[in-house]
C-alpha cells in the first residue's frame, strides 16, 4: 500500500478533546508555535459518516502535522480513541498519503488496494477539488492509514496558509 506510483507519506495526525490545550502542547513542549485552524464546514463536502472537525494544520520539517478536535459528538472514527470521561487526551490517529497527479492517479491508487486486507472505513470529497479514503491498519500498524488527493491548485491554495517551520 505505501509504495505506489504518485504516493508519498505526508501528514502524521493525532485526535484531541481540546484543541486549544493540544496546541499548547505543540507549542510549548515542541516548539510549533502557531498552526493554520478552521472547521470543515465547507458547502460541498460530502462524506459516508456525518462530521464536523476543528482541524489545526503545521508543516513541520517538510511532515504536516494535523491536530483533529472532533465536534458536536459527530466523527465517531476520530472520536473513538478519546477518554469517555471527557478528560483530555491528544491520541496519534493517522498517517496520511498524499496522491499526487490527477483525479485518475487517485482512483488508481484506490484499486490497487487489496480491500480486504486493508479495509475502507470512511470516504469522502470536497467537489471535484479534493478525495479522500481512510483504511483501517490498526489491527497490523495501529492506526489508520489516510489517502488523500487533492487539485493542485486547491493544493496550494490550502499549503499556503499553513506555518512552515522551519521557517523558509
Amino acid at each position: 500500500m505505501f509504495p505506489r506510483p504518485n504516493a508519498r507519506h505526508s501528514q502524521i495526525a493525532y485526535v484531541t478533546n481540546d484543541l486549544d490545550r493540544a496546541l499548547a502542547i505543540w507549542r510549548d513542549e515542541f516548539d510549533v508555535p502557531a498552526f493554520h485552524v478552521f472547521t470543515n464546514d465547507m458547502p460541498g463536502l460530502e462524506s459516508s459518516q456525518p462530521f464536523q472537525l476543528k482541524i489545526a494544520l503545521a508543516n513541520v520539517g517538510g511532515t504536516e502535522i494535523e491536530v483533529i478536535e472532533p465536534l458536536h459528538g459527530t466523527a465517531p472514527l476520530h472520536a473513538e480513541p478519546l477518554p469517555a470521561d471527557g478528560s483530555f487526551a491528544m491520541c496519534f490517529h493517522h498517517v496520511a498519503m498524499r496522491i499526487t497527479g490527477t483525479l485518475a492517479d487517485y482512483e488508481a491508487h484506490m484499486a490497487s488496494l487489496d480491500t480486504d486486507a486493508h479495509r475502507v472505513v470512511w470516504t469522502g470529497r470536497f467537489a471535484d477539488l479534493m478525495r479522500y479514503a481512510y483504511t483501517d491498519e490498526r489491527t497490523t500498524l495501529g492506526h489508520y492509514v489516510e489517502h488523500v488527493w487533492f487539485d493542485d491548485e486547491f493544493y496550494e491554495q490550502l499549503a499556503s496558509a499553513i506555518p512552515v517551520y522551519p521557517a523558509r
